[in-house]
């Protein structure tokens, strides 16, 4: 589950992709609009040296195991918005901070993970410098309405089933 939304299964996550499951819909990115291919390849063209994951602390152990995360990178690539602008890292380091709730059994196997994060902390930092200057980006009052953020799986979601 993502921010406390409802839980999804494994093969709606590999079938959807990480990306547009955990970021959903924001200002910026339409994680329904693409498939799991283009998520990775906007993805990959915005961070082409890597963008690597760790856990930071562990605040308990098993079998409901917390810690904060760390997802990262150079942002030295360029990310494609939601309405095809373009625009381009300058090579800093990207960092995304979040929380994580792994339920484990006896035999420490994950049987669910509940993620916790800002996904417009993953978006807004992409979308500060256009590539082409002639175009310009909307302001936050303008958003078309989807900005809802990730939600995981929404109930009454014929997709939506426990982990």
């Amino acid at each position: 589950a993502v921010n406390g939304g409802c839980p999804c299964n494994a093969q709606l996550m590999a079938d959807v992709g990480p990306y547009n499951m955990l970021l959903g819909e924001t200002k910026d990115y339409s994680g329904g609009s693409q498939s799991f291919e283009q998520s990775n390849k906007t993805f990959s063209a915005t961070f082409p040296e890597g963008f690597a994951f760790e856990c930071l602390e562990v605040f308990s152990g098993p079998p409901n195991v917390l810690f904060k995360w760390r997802h990262f990178g150079p942002y030295s690539g360029t990310f494609t918005d939601k309405n095809g602008k373009q625009y381009k890292g300058n090579g800093e380091i990207f960092n995304l901070i979040g929380m994580c709730l792994a339920k484990v059994n006896e035999k420490l196997v994950i049987e669910s993970l509940d993620i916790y994060y800002n996904p417009e902390d993953m978006i807004k930092p992409l979308v500060s410098t256009l590539v082409d200057t002639s175009q310009t980006a909307l302001g936050a009052d303008e958003g078309d309405g989807k900005t809802v953020g990730a939600r995981g799986c929404q109930p009454g979601d014929a997709n939506c089933s426990i982990m």
